[in-house]
């Protein structure tokens, strides 16, 4: 059978677990580090450490990152990028990476805008201008670490797309080419960013990779396969996130998630991730994350590629309690040292919770919160705190009624028993591990989205032709041919475009091979 291990990175502590089939066999937490590869580093040394003799038994590992997603907040070591946009003479109206954050637009170095591009019908806005392409590529080769191509209507008809990439290889690019149609749907602008972005971090995760696959190999283990977490609560192989690591960025929420229903069983329910800094709030649709259907920025910047549809409060174990305000700052990892119950000096939502609820934690003594602070004050903080969890299941549900809340993350101990809104609330066994669960159970995923007008071309036809570029695409993330399968069809109309327009998005799954 194999184990397999798991790794998720939190902004207090990286999980790692262990499982052969279902069972955990082993567990651990270390402490996130600045450089977040080497916590990982650290939690894959230390779960490997625990299996002892039976590490040769281990066939892959999972990794939920939000190496790509802190290196644009950072603004450091990413790609110089060179954007094409196919849309004159109709897409010149706003020039790429016009709202950007000053510190992330400067990496974009070049920027151009060329002739091309496709009705949604899929017909030519006018041909696509190759000598343009060709001057492009004298210009920028050696200049750039990697070329982004976005083209009106691609997701309907990618022919300039494919063919400026094409030109772009002859003339001597040897970087790598990103192309819309691959990364974002419908929405120029917002296809462009998530391209833009996913070309910025691609060799953030080469380096992870080779990183990863150097420390594996030096115990002996360069035979295990590594996958990474995805948005949409699926994983996907190394190979397929060298070219799309923008698709990791929300991976340990969708983790932890996915990790609730794996730990409970539960298809539909409100799941709360409780961290050290934060707590996440989503919802669980037929076993999978809900996904947003507005426009997701990152960093600021607007993008229309699958996310999880998340709430997030500033409400952690760390979160700091001054007075009768809760938050925003958190002590974070350093909980263990400057909270109350451990002999600090900073009142945190850990020790509230310890003395309300009456349960203690490794090395804390919750009497000394009771020193300082009276339980009257220390109730009504808790039930402020209540209320925030509560105003955060009442936003993320959709009908009326009491649903199921499912909590997770290290600080689910912290959550009431029960709330206003949760019919009942469920924190199950391991719900420290979810993240850490949910990635190394998952599937192998890929979703793909299209517009087609269903006077141009018959409506079964066209949801047939996305179902087998979906399941291709599950096939190059890693999952095995024969058990892909289709998760959802949606069908969206378009009542603002003429010819009977309609969005289709096709999500399949697999089991990794």
């Amino acid at each position: 059978m194999g184990i397999k291990i798991g790794i998720d990175i939190g902004s207090t502590h990286t999980d790692a677990v262990a499982l052969e089939g279902k069972s955990l066999i082993a567990a651990d937490k270390v402490m996130t580090t600045p450089d977040l590869t080497e916590g990982l580093i650290n939690a894959l040394r230390s779960i490997i450490s625990k299996l002892g003799e039976r590490k040769n038994e281990i066939t892959s590992l999972m990794i939920g990152t939000t190496h790509g997603l802190n290196a644009l907040h950072q603004a450091r070591n990413l790609n110089r990028v060179a954007i094409i946009r196919i849309g004159l003479p109709a897409g010149e109206g706003i020039p790429p990476t016009f709202d950007w954050p000053e510190a992330l637009e400067r990496y974009v170095t070049f920027k151009f805008m060329v002739r091309g591009g496709h009705e949604y019908t899929g017909e030519e806005i006018t041909e696509l201008d190759t000598n343009k392409i060709r001057e492009i590529a004298e210009e920028i080769k050696d200049k750039v670490d990697a070329v982004a191509v976005v083209s009106i209507f691609s997701i309907v008809n990618r022919d300039h797309e494919i063919r400026a990439m094409e030109i772009l290889r002859e003339k001597g690019i040897t970087t790598p080419i990103v192309l819309s149609h691959e990364i974002g749907g419908l929405g120029l602008l917002e296809r462009e960013n998530a391209t833009i972005l996913n070309a910025l971090i691609l060799n953030i995760f080469n380096n992870l990779i080779s990183k990863l696959k150097s420390v594996l190999s030096s115990m002996g283990l360069e035979n295990v396969k590594i996958y990474f977490a995805q948005n949409d609560g699926t994983v996907a192989s190394e190979d397929f996130i060298r070219n799309y690591p923008i698709f990791t960025v929300a991976g340990p929420v969708s983790n932890s998630i996915r990790g609730a229903y794996l730990l409970t069983g539960i298809k539909n329910a409100v799941v709360m991730d409780v961290g050290g800094t934060t707590t996440n709030v989503g919802v669980l649709n037929n076993g999978y994350p809900r996904e947003s259907s507005v426009a997701v920025e990152i960093v600021g910047i607007r993008t229309n590629f699958r996310m999880p549809d998340i709430y997030t409060i500033a409400l952690g174990g760390g979160t700091i309690i001054n007075c009768n305000k809760i938050g925003p700052e958190s002590v974070g990892y350093a909980l263990f040292d400057k909270g109350i119950s451990w002999g600090g000096n900073i009142l945190t939502a850990t020790d509230v919770a310890m003395v309300i609820k009456n349960f203690s934690l490794p090395n804390a003594n919750p009497k000394l919160v009771l020193e300082k602070y009276s339980a009257e004050y220390l109730s009504k903080v808790y039930e402020n705190m209540k209320r925030m969890w509560e105003d955060a299941i009442d936003l993320m549900k959709t009908e009326k009624g009491d649903v199921e809340v499912i909590a997770v993350g290290g600080g689910s101990i912290m959550i009431p028993e029960k709330m206003i809104g949760a019919s009942e609330i469920v924190v199950p066994q391991n719900a420290q591990y979810a993240n850490a669960i949910g990635a190394t159970l998952t599937k192998v995923g890929a979703t793909v989205e299209r517009t087609f007008s269903y006077e141009t071309i018959n409506r079964e036809i066209a949801i047939k032709s996305l179902i087998d570029e979906a399941k291709q695409l599950a096939i190059r993330a890693g999952a095995i041919e024969n058990t892909v399968e289709v998760r959802e069809i949606e069908e969206l109309q378009m009542p603002y475009l003429p010819g009977n327009a309609v969005k289709v998005k096709v999500k399949v799954v697999g089991e990794f091979s």
